[in-house]
């Protein structure tokens, strides 16, 4: 359950960074689902960290928000799919993986 929870708040994280995009873009609307998708992704965040260590959680919430928003950043916002940009997720995300099976 505390790791639902921490991949979903992970998800959340995504969907804040997406719509501080949409904020920087001057699209103001956007700053009620930031807040929200935010005060959601924290309350899993925390909830996860009951009963998973604290630094395994946030690395892994962070990778979870870091590979997300690259991702979304390439797909919706055309932004450059460089190879290098592609190892680097990969490695992230395999950092975080590996923080899961030690754990």
């Amino acid at each position: 359950m505390y790791w639902i929870a921490l991949v979903v708040a992970g998800c959340f994280e995504v969907l804040g960074v997406y719509h501080l995009k949409k904020v920087a873009d001057k699209q103001w609307k956007s700053i009620i689902f930031l807040a929200l998708s935010f005060a959601i992704s924290f309350s899993l965040l925390s909830f996860a960290m009951t009963d998973i260590a604290m630094g395994t959680a946030y690395a892994i919430w962070t990778g979870i928000g870091t590979v997300g928003a690259a991702i979304v950043g390439m797909v919706v916002f055309n932004e450059p799919r460089e190879w290098k940009r592609l190892v680097c997720i990969a490695l992230i995300l395999g950092a975080a993986i590996g923080l899961k099976l030690i754990s």
